[in-house]
């Protein structure tokens, strides 16, 4: 009996097998985690090393900031453990029982995942800027005013519920599995924590002409009326080329990162949930049901006409430096 036999024995006798069964298509599933798991460690090493060479500078590196990051990034990968197998896989599964095409795993489908995703990314990551229901949820993302790997870990427990996941269905139904479009997404995002960065100056041309790098994903983070809402590339860079929305890091033009609109607090459940709070209050406001439902689609920006005392109505106009994002 080999010693996987024996393990398996143990968990037999245990009367526990039955739950095992039923746990492991869910872990299979989401392999994502178990990516995430193995890229963790990497991730505090390299963090650890950027901490040595800008602890002294408190623009772009705070500890207490750094900590809570990590803490940030542990809650929402918590809910994504927890919640995914429940709320996304089911819908992911019934997208690919009743796919367009039957399409085997080989190098040119591989590629086209790999393409397909990062193009599901550009547009999920869009609409996670310019529709607030989406963007309550990536505000947290952005709320720092520094910029290093932790930035990255900064990431909002409620992303599972929010529904961002939907943006790759029709990848399942077009046939491409679920499982492997998990586990592109994951690779996916190991690669765009290491663009968090401000030791990363400008990388060979060919490179900034193709991916998304750090000096792109500085541009992305800034609040800079000239940087807002660009840059919103995973890994490739080419669909803000095509779609317009590319900005190069310009040296004359220092990036100030952050929101125009900084979250009251730095408490976590703050953190999560200050954007849906200012959201729901503003959809709470007086008029028609179908003005104030447009809160959740309309971008971060937009108010609603408010009734004046000669019975018009006016919306007050946003400035772009003071978009609140």
């Amino acid at each position: 009996m080999s010693l996987i036999e024996m393990m398996f024995a143990v968990l037999e006798e245990s009367g526990m097998l039955p739950i095992w069964q039923a746990v492991s298509p869910w872990l299979a599933l989401d392999e994502r985690q178990l990516i995430f798991m193995i890229a963790t460690p990497v991730f505090i090493a390299v963090a650890a090393f950027e901490y040595t060479k800008i602890r002294h500078n408190p623009a772009l590196m705070d500890t207490r900031e750094a900590i809570r990051n990590f803490t940030l990034g542990a809650g929402y990968q918590a809910t994504e453990l927890l919640f995914a197998g429940i709320i996304a896989f089911p819908v992911y599964a019934l997208c690919y029982h009743y796919r367009l095409f039957e399409l085997e795993l080989n190098w040119l489908t591989g590629v086209l995942t790999f393409l397909g995703v990062d193009f599901c990314f550009y547009w999920m990551h869009r609409a996670s800027h310019r529709m607030r229901w989406f963007w309550a949820a990536h505000v947290v993302h952005h709320s720092s005013e520094r910029m290093n790997f932790s930035t990255a870990m900064r990431q909002n427990a409620t992303n599972i519920f929010n529904g961002g996941w939907a943006f790759y269905l029709p990848m399942a139904l077009l046939g491409f599995n679920p499982v492997w479009i998990g586990i592109v997404y994951a690779l996916s995002l190991v690669y765009q924590f290491f663009v968090h960065t401000t030791l990363i100056g400008q990388l060979p041309r060919w490179i900034e002409q193709v991916f998304n790098t750090p000096s792109h994903h500085r541009v992305h983070h800034g609040r800079n009326p000239e940087y807002i809402d660009q840059n919103y590339g995973g890994t490739l860079i080419i669909w803000d080329r095509l779609f317009g929305t590319f900005t190069a890091e310009d040296a004359n033009m220092p990036v100030e990162y952050g929101i125009t609109r900084p979250a009251p607090s730095n408490n976590l459940l703050v953190l999560w949930t200050h954007e849906y709070v200012d959201l729901f209050r503003d959809m709470a406001r007086p008029g028609k049901l179908a003005s104030r439902i447009s809160h959740l689609w309309k971008p971060p920006e937009w108010e609603r006409p408010t009734p004046t005392a000669s019975g018009t109505h006016h919306a007050r106009a946003i400035s772009e430096p003071e978009r609140p994002k």
